[in-house]
């Protein structure tokens, strides 16, 4: 359909910061090795019940909300990089620890603090991106960074799999290494980018990223599209927290001993599609808005995650995750550059604390609302439920774009207006 330099034209011409970065991304996510089994190590390993381990994850999230706020402060303070160097190799200490001790609920313990670790650290590097980027180049560079990520998302779930039987040490030690890996070419060939956000925005096009004064409530008071935005978005999270809870679980019940195995193989395909067609989608969506883009994402999220509601063999396990995981590159693709092109260059640390936070609840919430819900349904209904409430989302960015273009046409009035005025003051002075 495309050529291969055509669909490589949206991640030409970066900051050279933006190739290191995607480098990096690729080293750490080869290692990621704990986060898609961590529901498998609760459960099998340490004994908690499906119920408790819910109830465990949606803890740690509303611990890490206040980390990542205070992350989001101390990077529109102190600056993104050295705050990246300093909690991500804390995260990677307390995750070598891991490796030497026996699971348990100390394991537990410590895996949360290394969340806290990671949670600090992922304001500075969203803001780090937005810093080196402009509307012009942003969704290539955020789609290139996200395809980073997946191409060792591809390896590092199926190797986390392997491991986990009978080498689970491993799975901490090696997380950790590649994120030191990582860690290393950020340190090494990445320089700080605050500075950046002092400059002056000129360009009309970019007039939503203008320096403001203020805390940051008080800029999200001036730009209630992005609350908006944000707890609608909470539905397609809530959704795709299952990915790492539910998904598992359910392949556990439909595959015994092999269930861990299979969902290291289906994370493993999660990856493979994202490398081989976030280009392509990128292309195709190049036209469209973000916002549009989201609606959707949200519809094939519906498809997607509410279908596993509807099958038992492995084969359309991956048929769904197929559809979830295009749903899953157009939201990834279109969520970050809304935000940023929406931000002031002064509250981008804050901004995407924020914002997360209010997203992040979906991730929070939803481990705990699925192991209520599964006390009193079964996991084939709990993935319909999810259909349903991803499909409303949906509905809900629709009218959201047709909100923000009924704001831009009031703003823009009011700008002609202005103009005029100045215009009829000028011709009488003269």
């Amino acid at each position: 359909m495309f050529g291969i330099s055509s669909l490589l034209n949206p991640y030409k011409g970066l900051p050279r910061e933006i190739y290191i970065i995607f480098i990096a991304r690729i080293v750490n996510a080869v290692g990621c090795f704990v986060m898609p089994l961590l529901t498998i190590i609760l459960t099998q390993k340490i004994g908690l019940s499906e119920q408790e381990a819910g109830t465990l994850l949606s803890a740690a999230g509303l611990v890490y909300l206040p980390a990542a706020m205070i992350g989001g402060k101390l990077a529109d303070t102190f600056g993104r990089k050295m705050l990246i160097i300093i909690f991500d190799a804390l995260a990677a200490i307390l995750y070598i620890i891991c490796g030497f001790i026996e699971p348990s609920m100390t394991m537990v313990y410590i895996l949360v603090a290394a969340g806290v670790c990671m949670y600090t650290a992922g304001p500075a590097h969203d803001s780090l991106i937005a810093d080196l980027t402009t509307p012009d180049n942003r969704d290539g560079a955020y789609a290139l960074i996200y395809m980073g990520w997946n191409i060792g998302f591809a390896i590092g779930p199926m190797l986390g799999g392997l491991l986990y039987r009978k080498y689970l040490p491993l799975v901490f030690i090696g997380d950790a290494v590649t994120a030191i890996l990582a860690m290393g070419l950020i340190l090494l060939f990445v320089k700080e980018t605050i500075h950046k956000t002092k400059e002056q925005i000129t360009d009309t096009s970019r007039k939503l990223e203008r320096q403001e004064s203020g805390s940051i409530l008080a800029v999200l008071w001036r730009r209630p599209i992005l609350i908006f935005f944000a707890l609608i978005a909470f539905g397609y999270n809530f959704t795709y927290s299952q990915w790492t809870f539910l998904l598992p679980m359910h392949a556990i019940q439909n595959f015994s001993d092999l269930g861990a195995q299979y969902y290291g193989w289906i994370a493993s395909f999660n990856g493979l599609v994202v490398i081989l067609f976030t280009p392509i989608v990128t292309k195709l969506t190049g036209r469209i808005k973000n916002i549009r883009r989201m609606v959707y994402g949200g519809l094939l999220y519906a498809a997607g995650f509410g279908g596993f509601g509807l099958i038992a063999g492995l084969p359309m396990f991956f048929v769904m995750a197929y559809i979830f995981t295009i749903g899953e590159i157009v939201l990834s693709i279109s969520v970050m550059p809304f935000i940023a092109n929406h931000t002031p260059a002064s509250h981008r640390g804050r901004m995407s604390a924020v914002l997360p936070m209010i997203l992040g609840l979906g991730y929070t919430l939803g481990p705990l609302g699925m192991g209520r819900m599964l006390s009193h349904t079964s996991i084939e209904n709990a993935w319909l439920i999810l259909g349903v409430i991803t499909t409303v989302s949906a509905v809900f960015m629709f009218l959201l774009e047709k909100y923000e273009e009924r704001s831009h046409a009031a703003a823009d009035d009011v700008e002609d207006e202005a103009a005029q005025a100045v215009e009829a003051a000028e011709a009488m002075e003269a």
